[in-house]
């Protein structure tokens, strides 16, 4: 590829566009009055707010309206009614859920005067888990699930096999096309085969629904993140058969089937499978306290980080709850009390805390009883308080039975929890030393930390920048109002291999942890950011990429907080600027760069664009400064070389003058920024301990599994 010659610019003085946005108007008192008070009915609130339902209209909430129907068959499975559910996505973004238990009721029911069927997927709060005997255990959204699945599909169908009849109804956004009626018999349908196992069902289930478009920005399922979904089901209720089957592409079709008899203490064998067990033989016990049905499996790997899932009624609770709460007070008790009893703990010696118990730790904890009270509607924390001691109970007397029946995994488990107390005095240590100055004092904040002038911390920015010169560029593009900068030199520690006492000894580490003001490990106090936005700003390449992976690792493993409160971001720089004329064009991804070449190689260049080409051909030679454009895509080549139009790859930030760093990746209004959650713990755990972990091996089959989908790799 030819190389441009272009003249050396120097970087202007850049002001940066504000932020601040004008306050709106107050209207007057006067202006408020009962006409302006809404009142929603039926499923309308449901379209209004989708949000409060099933959290998000993207991605979440679309797997979200799945994970509610299956709820209401594994409700099924969990009353003893139901050995069987299909799983299907179909063509056109439908998605089909069938089980063979009673199937929902189709009488007329007293109230409403419509069927039961109509008034399940039509009414808020309506359906068989309010009492009156219907289900004494269920997951989902407590009668409302399935109505807001209704609500939020532009089609839903609901086909009803009870006593020998076919039942079935369709919906258009909640609302019925027609009354429930009588389609068939059974007994003419029962023709399975292998994409259409649930037509050997007698009584049963379906619905088929397809997403809204109006309400969804995305309508694309996740055939892993189903997977995934359905395994862990299969683990948390026993003997279930959960078939999953994948007909969008009628030439390839996929299925897979899940069933488990040990429920989650295979679970618990598969859970960090990559890891070594510490010991031989997993905890498992499960057993009715207070009509709260009580199961835990508990085992300890190598590794230094806790898996704890906690479940209610088959919902995942990733904030935990009462029955976390009781779990982690029993075995801190209980393991503390052995190793007394034992004499391994010396009378001089320290308890053993809650962290030192937990180093290691891969654990699952599902209850199950009537009346769960979540805080939120996605369930995301469980609030009854009569599950702590329930928990307590059950754990305290069965795991200090393990114990004693089981002295070589004892003696292991708690040799596991004295290195980490070791650990972590020497950790206490090394981090009093290294931060006690960087917290008390507040002008001992890095030295190379360009901050900025706002207190305010939610306005507040951090970029952490790869090297001097991007770091340099940023520091002069940036907004000094709202925008700090701290430049990191090379690579930091991978703390997925080091304990904390020797990732303190990083000094990019150190001055990141100085800068942010949290402190870290036990004495993390996330009231302390400093930043409401920790930005990671890295190059386009290879070294970019791991420097990333190197920090993503960091906040994952030791700042976890960061992530689910939605601190952290990764900043998304242009990968080409291409340009005709005066105007310039900052494309993100090959695929942008493709449509926008296509573009202009149809238009036809203005006058003065083309006057200015010419000119630009005959300065080259007199230029100061070379640039060197790296080849597009192979396929883009033709492309290429179209009249007036240059072409600039950007694989660092330092390549980019202040003006332009400033306007394509850190101007708060044109500006991407991709915010790191986490939706799955379990899977992200085994991510990062596969890419960063010291075992080379699955790393290597990593590696060697995903090398042919990796493209335009530059290095």
């Amino acid at each position: 590829m030819a190389k441009k010659l272009t003249k050396k610019k120097t970087p202007k003085t850049i002001k940066p566009k504000s932020v601040a946005k004008t306050a709106p108007k107050k209207k007057k008192d006067s202006d408020y009055g009962a006409e302006q008070i809404t009142v929603l009915e039926g499923l309308a609130p449901v379209r209004k707010r989708p949000g409060m339902y099933i959290g998000n209209t993207a991605g979440e909430g679309l797997h979200h309206m799945l994970w509610e129907v299956v709820d209401n068959s594994i409700d099924e499975a969990m009353a003893g009614h139901c050995s069987d559910i299909v799983i299907k996505l179909l063509p056109d973004n439908k998605v089909s859920v069938t089980d063979n238990g009673r199937g929902i009721p189709v009488g007329i029911h007293k109230t409403t005067k419509v069927s039961a069927l109509e008034t399940v997927l039509t009414k808020l709060h309506a359906g068989g888990k309010f009492g009156e005997g219907g289900y004494k255990v269920s997951g989902g959204l407590h009668g409302v699930g399935v109505s807001v699945v209704n609500a939020l599909s532009v089609y839903l169908k609901a086909e009803v096999k009870k006593d020998g009849t076919i039942y079935e109804q369709e919906y258009k956004q909640g609302d019925p096309l027609y009354k429930l009626k009588a389609v068939g018999n059974v007994k003419k349908t029962l023709k399975p085969d292998s994409y259409y196992p649930e037509k050997a069902f007698v009584n049963g289930t379906t619905i088929i629904f397809e997403a809204d478009p109006e309400i969804f920005t995305v309508l694309d399922y996740s055939w892993g993140k189903i997977l995934n979904r359905m395994r862990q089901q299969a683990f948390l209720t026993k003997g279930i058969r959960l078939i999953c089957i994948d007909l969008r592409d009628k030439a390839k079709p996929k299925q897979y089937a899940f069933y488990f008899e040990g429920g989650i203490a295979s679970y618990a064998k598969q859970l960090n499978r990559k890891d070594k067990q510490k010991h031989e033989n997993i905890f498992y016990v499960e057993k009715m306290h207070d009509d709260i049905n009580v199961e835990i499996a508990i085992k300890y790997t190598e590794e230094y980080d806790e898996t704890l899932l906690a479940f209610t009624n088959n919902i995942l609770n990733p904030e935990g709850g009462m029955h976390v709460a009781g779990f982690r007070t029993a075995l801190t008790r209980t393991l503390n009390s052995y190793a007394r009893k034992s004499n391994i703990l010396k009378e001089k010696d320290e308890n053993l805390t809650g962290d030192d118990v937990r180093e290691g730790l891969a654990a699952i904890i599902s209850i199950k009883l009537a009346d769960p009270q979540f805080e939120g509607q996605t369930k995301a924390k469980l609030g009854n308080a009569e599950v702590k001691p329930a928990v307590d109970s059950v754990l305290s007397e069965y795991l200090g039975i393990f114990l004693e029946e089981n002295p070589k995994d004892a003696e292991a488990i708690i040799g596991k929890a004295l290195l980490a107390a070791q650990a972590r005095k020497a950790s206490r240590a090394a981090r009093e030393t290294v931060l006690r100055k960087g917290v008390l004092d507040s002008l001992s904040l890095p030295g190379k930390l360009a901050d900025c002038s706002s207190k305010d911390t939610e306005k507040c920015e951090l970029y952490i920048v790869e090297g001097d010169s991007a770091g340099g560029s940023a520091k002069q593009g940036r907004s000094r109002e709202f925008q700090a900068i701290l430049p990191l030199r090379g690579k930091i520690i991978n703390v997925e291999k080091a304990r904390l006492d020797k990732m303190l000894a990083n000094n990019e580490v150190k001055s990141l942890i100085i800068a942010m003001g949290t402190n870290i490990g036990e004495q993390f106090e996330i009231d302390k950011l400093r930043y409401g936005k920790i930005i990671i700003m890295t190059d386009a390449d290879v070294d970019g990429s791991h420097i990333r992976t190197l920090l993503l690792t960091l906040f994952y493993r030791h700042f976890p907080k960061l992530i689910t409160e939605d601190h952290l971001y990764v900043a998304q720089p242009p990968l080409y600027q291409v340009k005709r004329g005066k105007k310039a064009n900052y494309v993100y991804t090959e695929q942008q760069l493709e449509d926008l070449l296509k573009k202009l190689s149809k238009e036809k260049p203005e006058p003065q664009q083309k006057a200015k080409a010419e000119k630009e051909e005959g300065d080259e030679e007199g230029a100061e400064e070379e640039q060197e454009e790296a080849p597009v895509d192979a396929a883009l080549e033709g492309m290429h070389n179209i009249k007036g139009v240059s072409i600039q790859r950007y694989k660092g930030l330092g390549e980019m003058n202040p003006e332009q760093l400033w306007e394509t990746t850190m101007d708060p209004e044109n500006r991407v920024l991709k915010k790191i959650t986490v939706e799955d713990a379990e899977a992200a755990d085994a991510v990062f301990d596969t890419l960063m972990g010291a075992e080379v091996a699955p790393r290597k089959r990593f590696i060697q599994t995903h090398a042919k989908n990796v493209k335009n790799l530059d290095v």
